[in-house]
């Protein structure tokens, strides 16, 4: 399986990288858009997975997907709130392409918006998911336990990596 991580050298896109790196089926493209940064990653790498860099851009996300026709593409390149007018262009052109998506997006509004690519997904056989960060995924999780016994009137939280 190929999969193509936008911020793959990022500091949650390298964690991803590190967690998949001992499955050797795996071919891992490490994309940004600093060459150097991603050949460096690349150039630190142990795993049994193959790994290889990529100057990538997410503008030219189009471009990329045709060079490379991965089996998945990881959005890990953020932040999301600051991805500006365009900023579901990842998604639509995985759409098109015919390839997955997930990204780890922790932006509210942004993953919210992400359900109106749910038809153009299943008519395209693909799945579109967002907001698999840890702080979303686990704070959903914690909620929706703590709503069983509880109202939940408000929630502010943060995010850092370690």
């Amino acid at each position: 399986m190929k999969i193509l991580i936008l911020g793959g050298y990022g500091v949650f896109g390298g964690r991803l990288v590190t967690l998949l790196s001992d499955l050797v089926q795996l071919e891992l493209i490490i994309c940004g858009r600093d060459l150097g940064r991603a050949k460096a990653f690349c150039g630190r790498w142990s795993g049994q997975a193959r790994a290889r860099p990529l100057a990538l851009d997410r503008a030219e996300i189009v471009a990329g997907l045709e060079a490379e026709r991965p089996d998945l593409v990881v959005d890990a390149s953020g932040p999301f709130q600051d991805y500006g007018a365009d900023r579901y262009r990842v998604i639509s052109a995985c759409i098109d392409a015919g390839v997955d998506y997930l990204d780890f997006a922790d932006a509210a509004d942004f993953v919210f918006g992400v359900h109106e690519f749910d038809k153009r997904a299943e008519a395209a056989g693909v799945f579109v998911l967002s907001g698999v960060s840890s702080f979303p995924v686990l704070t959903a999780a914690v909620l929706r336990e703590m709503a069983k016994t509880m109202d939940i009137v408000s929630v502010d939280g943060g995010i850092a990596p370690s």
